[in-house]
Parts: structure tokens; C-alpha cells; sequence
């Protein structure tokens, strides 16, 4: 067997694979062999048909077999012994017929896709904004707010608000302003505040148990989907309706906000520690900062993506990574499908290279010890969020099958990476500590 390499340029190469006899006749004849003995026909005794028979028929899909195993395993030892970096995986070429009944000596070819040669230096030379969300007294209220929403109790209160929600009977009123015999009844509840129509949310609104008052459906709801579900008739009737309505007020429900009180610091936090306000914010506080120090990294580090693939901007053979894709893609793909959707595709495999050359240079791994450990971290975090405590066994049985896994355990691989090459990042470049809002943060516009 010779194999050469032939650079076509500094992204495109051709691997030459000349194989003969030497190469695959000893592999043939023993597939042929294997082949006898599984064969059954007629008139042979099961593993007697002559093996001439069986070449004859099957000589040249087991020359093709034991060629293609040779050619992949060559032409992978190849690149690897070699160490080429490439793209993708080698393409065929089909320029030459081959001629499987004559043939001895048989040449293929094959062209790869090179992997571009650049740089990346992390060092403080290079400044970036680090954002960072100013955990402000407005801040802490509006968080104060949610969590006394969300741990308070139900009401009953005499005059309902906008944010309560209304037991009502309603009732269709004929011409005359009279209940209609026969007409639309129904006992629903109406959320104040989900109202479309300010006409109906100032009749609701210091409405009191008992009370009744007249409004037109069409003033109800402005969405006839919603009205229908409201009055219990289907869609086209609801388009259709045009009525005036009884609502009597039966009922009037609040979610009154929780007390700020040790109570309430129990509830949240269960162990006794927050006694007053002052700390209850403290906590709180605490708790933003560790939340959005995550945002900060996260924005952090997509801005240094962001600027290393714009800066760097590597190379890449364009037209083999389309052949490529279209050759590997499951489902049928255009090259004009292709050449409308690369440049997304190829901003992603820049930055891959660049975080490979990243981890290589700076000698990142990532142990079997450590991805045990997050596995385990995951796992007990997974348990936490239902309130349940696993023991040590169940973590190192679930942290095993996590690992068992190829597309979970390379999603925590992946996770373990970008933790480290986010610390090079913190750790070398410059970093330009800037405190803003929480609106600018998340871009909200105020």
C-alpha cells in the first residue's frame, strides 16, 4: 500500500491510497471463507457450497467490504500519525470507474478539508466590560414584591381592585332591558385585570358583593375566543352576539400580600436565621448578586466569543465543508440551502476552532474525577429543586448513568470546558468592571 498527500492549497488536500493484492486478498479470501460456512442453498448441505460458487456470487460486495474496512482505517491512521489537522471527514472522489472484475491494483482518492492556522493570545493586553447588575434598593423592592405575592394569602374583600378577580352570574338582557327567557346564563369568575376593555374595567373596579350592573358583550371582551369561553357559547356565536349583559356580583377574591414579618423569613428561607426586615433584604441581596454574577459571566464570555471569531476570523474551505455537509446531512439539503444557512454554520465552527486552539495551548482538561463530581453536583441539585435528599449511593448510581450516556455526559464535558476557559478569561484579560442597572442589563427599555 502507498499513500501520499498532494496540498492544493493551505485549506485543501487530496490523500492518494494506492492498494494491491498484498493488501486485500488475504482478508477476501477469509471473508469468502466465513461466508461458506454461514451459506445455505439448494442441493448443498448447510457450509458445503464451493467456495468458487460463493466467490461467484459474492466476490465482489466482499472485495468492496474488506477495500472500504482498509481505506477507513488507513487512510484514519494516516491523519493521525501524521497529525493533520482537518475539517469534517475525508470526501471520496468518484472521478475514475473502478473495474471490479479485472482489476488488481486499485488507486482512490480522497479530499480533506484542512483546519486553518492561527493564533489566539489571552492576556491582559486585551481589556473587556465586565457588567455587573447594580443591586439597588428599587432592585430589592421589586423582588420584595414577588415574594410577598407569591407567598400571600386569599381574601375576601367588600370593593373590588384591579388585580382581584370577580365571581359573577351574568345574564343576556332582552331589548327591553329584562333577563331574556331562554338566553345566555353563566357563573364565571373575571380576572379585573385581564380585561381588554377599560369600559368594563370601571364598572368592575369598586364593584361590591350583590351589586348589578349592565354592560354591552362586545364592551366585555374585545377577543371573541375569549368571550365565548367567558359566557359558555361557541366561537361563531360570540362573533355574532350583540347584547347587553346582567353581571351580579357574587363574590370578590384578593391575594393579599404576605406580611413582612419572621413568618414570612421561615417560609423562604426555613432555617430560622432572618429575624428582621434588614436582614430579609441583606439575604436578599446576597442572593441577586450570586444570580446575576452568572449573567455577568455569561455576557462576559459571549462578548469575547463575539470579538475573538470577528478578530481572528479563521479561513475555511468553504466549498468542501458545504460537500461535506450535504454527504453527512440525515435529511436531503440543496447546496443553494446550504449556501444561504453557511454563514451561521461557519460563524459557530469558527468559534470551535478558536476554543479548541484555546484548550490545546493552554494544556485545559478536564479529569474522570471531575466530571464525576458535576455529575454528582447535578444530580443532587436535580433533588433539591423537589425538596428531596438523596443518599450517596443514588447520587453515584444517577452520576454513572449521567456519565454512560454519550449525549449527557458530552453536554457536561462541554459545561466543565466552558467553566474553565471562562476563568482563563476572568484570570488573563483585563477586565473593565462596569455597574449598571438592571434594565440596561437585560437591555429593557425603560
Amino acid at each position: 500500500m502507498n499513500i501520499t498527500k498532494e496540498n492544493i492549497d493551505t485549506l485543501n488536500a487530496v490523500v492518494t491510497i494506492e492498494v494491491g493484492p498484498a493488501d486485500y486478498e488475504k482478508r477476501v479470501e477469509d471473508a469468502i471463507k466465513k461466508a461458506q460456512r454461514q451459506a445455505t442453498l439448494p442441493g448443498f448441505r448447510a457450509g458445503k457450497v464451493p467456495a468458487g460458487m460463493i466467490k461467484k456470487m459474492y466476490g465482489k460486495s466482499v472485495l468492496a467490504d474488506e477495500l472500504n474496512k482498509i481505506l477507513n482505517d488507513s487512510i484514519n491512521n494516516y491523519i493521525v500519525e501524521n497529525k493533520i489537522e482537518i475539517l469534517g471527514n475525508p470526501l471520496p472522489k468518484a472521478d475514475d470507474k473502478i473495474d471490479w472484475d479485472n482489476g488488481k491494483e486499485f488507486t482512490f482518492k480522497y479530499d480533506l478539508g484542512l483546519a486553518p492556522a492561527f493564533d489566539v493570545v489571552v492576556s491582559d493586553k486585551t481589556a473587556f466590560d465586565y457588567h455587573v447588575v447594580k443591586i439597588d434598593d428599587a432592585l430589592i423592592d421589586k423582588y420584595l414584591k414577588d415574594v410577598r405575592k407569591n407567598y400571600g394569602k386569599p381574601s375576601n374583600p367588600e370593593v373590588a381592585e384591579e388585580k382581584d378577580v370577580v365571581f359573577v352570574d351574568i345574564n343576556e338582557l332582552d331589548e327591553n332591558g329584562e333577563i331574556k327567557a331562554g338566553g345566555i346564563y353563566k357563573s364565571t369568575s373575571i380576572g379585573v385585570e385581564r380585561l381588554k376593555s377599560e369600559t368594563a374595567k370601571k364598572k368592575l373596579i369598586g364593584a361590591k358583593k350583590e351589586d348589578k350592573f349592565t354592560i354591552n358583550c362586545k364592551e366585555l371582551y374585545a377577543d371573541a375566543v375569549e368571550l365565548a369561553v367567558s359566557l359558555g357559547i361557541n366561537k361563531e356565536e360570540a362573533e355574532a352576539l350583540n347584547c347587553n349583559l346582567q353581571l351580579s356580583v357574587k363574590n370578590i377574591a384578593r391575594m393579599e400580600d404576605a406580611e413582612l414579618n419572621e413568618e414570612l423569613f421561615m417560609k423562604v428561607y426555613g432555617d430560622g436565621s432572618i429575624k428582621t426586615e434588614a436582614e430579609f433584604r441583606d439575604k436578599i441581596k446576597a442572593e441577586l448578586s450570586s444570580m446575576f454574577a452568572q449573567d455577568s459571566d455569561r455576557k462576559f464570555f459571549t462578548e469575547v466569543e463575539k470579538t475573538l471569531v470577528e478578530t481572528i476570523n479563521p479561513t475555511l474551505p468553504e466549498d468542501f465543508l458545504k460537500r461535506w455537509l450535504m454527504a453527512v446531512n440525515d435529511k436531503p439539503v440543496t447546496r443553494e440551502q446550504l449556501d444561504t444557512e453557511f454563514d451561521a454554520w461557519g460563524q459557530s465552527m469558527k468559534w470551535k476552532l478558536i476554543e479548541n486552539k484555546i484548550i490545546k495551548k493552554n494544556d485545559l482538561k478536564v479529569t474522570q474525577e471531575e466530571a464525576i463530581e458535576e455529575a454528582k453536583r447535578f444530580v443532587r441539585s436535580h433533588f433539591a429543586r423537589y425538596g428531596q435528599t438523596p443518599s450517596d449511593e443514588e447520587v453515584e448510581k444517577t452520576a454513572k448513568d449521567i456519565l454512560g450516556r454519550d449525549k449527557e455526559a458530552e453536554k457536561l464535558y462541554e459545561n466543565l470546558f466552558y467553566t474553565k476557559i471562562l476563568n482563563l478569561f476572568k484570570t488573563n484579560y483585563k477586565l473593565n468592571n462596569k455597574e449598571v442597572s438592571y434594565n440596561e442589563f437585560f437591555g429593557i427599555k425603560e
